[in-house]
């Protein structure tokens, strides 16, 4: 198995130039407005031990197992299933809608994931860097607010099922960034997916021919032509992959560009099938708190800087 991208800045060892290089590759792109960022939840994740930076715990949304876990926790799931596994998101967010209601878990989501939080530093650092079009699966709207810190004027597009996208994707742009929320925004209930049967439902969507393919043509046209850019991901999430396959489906592999997931702890299976074997990703394993700000200082030539506490 060959070796993936590791270095951390702090390390005592040297960094990597196999890293160094693919970092100035995808900082390349970036400053051409030819990168999309495919934005996830562990962008949310807390500071390293090594990073200089902060983000308070009550600042920052639950991420992943730790959502599930409050939502089990809300809803007694532990006391009515004793042998249901608290971390699974989706079987949990169903017990917990048919144990309360729709209307009340969104209502539980939103509070955990959007009352009271604010953009990571690391969030302010991906805005600030001009990507043209962002498509995330994130419910929470701290991505845009920090879009708008930094003076950009997001159009945003949420994933509506049984409904045809209505924002114009044309020509995306570093100060006019296309942001497409595919698995819903938190603020419209009706559009999120969280539950097993949500998912079940999206992937039979991504089936259907335009308009009401919850993927745009549009988008498919710059997913097919620019470099894709995963951060706050883990390749292991299993719907991740299926949406990821779903937008590769039928195109030759020769046409699609570059794709990167910065992911520290790769699992050894999906890193051997997607890194060595097929070639889908190139993985760079290292923390979101080291590789963000080197990305940054890469593309805008000059070290990221934490606001004033």
């Amino acid at each position: 198995m060959a070796p993936s991208l590791r270095w951390r800045k702090g390390d005592v060892t040297a960094p990597d130039p196999e890293v160094d290089d693919v970092i100035g590759q995808i900082a390349h792109v970036v400053s051409q407005q030819h990168c999309i960022l495919f934005l996830g939840a562990g962008v949310h994740a807390p500071p390293s031990d090594q990073s200089r930076l902060e983000y308070p715990p009550e600042q920052r949304p639950p991420v992943g197992a730790a959502l599930s876990q409050k939502l089990a926790t809300d809803c007694n799931l532990s006391g009515r299933f004793p042998n249901e596994d608290a971390t699974n998101l989706q079987r949990v967010a169903l017990f917990y809608e048919i144990a309360r209601s729709r209307h009340q878990l969104v209502d539980a989501v939103k509070d955990a994931v959007q009352t009271g939080k604010r953009p990571s530093p690391m969030l302010r650092a991906l805005a600030e860097m001009g990507f043209p079009l962002v498509i995330t699966t994130n419910y929470d709207q701290l991505f845009e607010h920090a879009l708008f810190a930094a003076q950009k004027q997001p159009r945003v597009t949420v994933y509506t099922p049984n409904l045809e996208p209505t924002t114009d994707y044309r020509d995306p742009t570093a100060e006019s960034p296309v942001v497409f929320k595919i698995h819903g925004d938190i603020l419209r209930p009706e559009t999120i997916v969280i539950t097993d049967e949500d998912y079940i439902q999206f992937v039979l969507r991504m089936s259907s021919k335009d308009p009401y393919d919850p993927v745009p043509l549009t988008l498919k046209y710059y997913l097919t032509g620019w470099t894709t850019l995963f951060v706050g991901y883990s390749l292991l999430d299993y719907n991740l992959r299926v949406l990821f396959k779903t937008l590769r489906w039928k195109i030759d592999s020769a046409s699609v560009p570059d794709m990167y997931s910065v992911d520290y702890h790769p699992d050894p299976l999906i890193f051997d099938v997607w890194h060595n074997q097929r070639r889908y990703v190139k993985f760079i394993a290292q923390d979101v708190w080291a590789f963000v700000p080197q990305l940054y200082e890469r593309v805008l030539g000059k070290e990221f800087q934490p606001l004033p506490s």
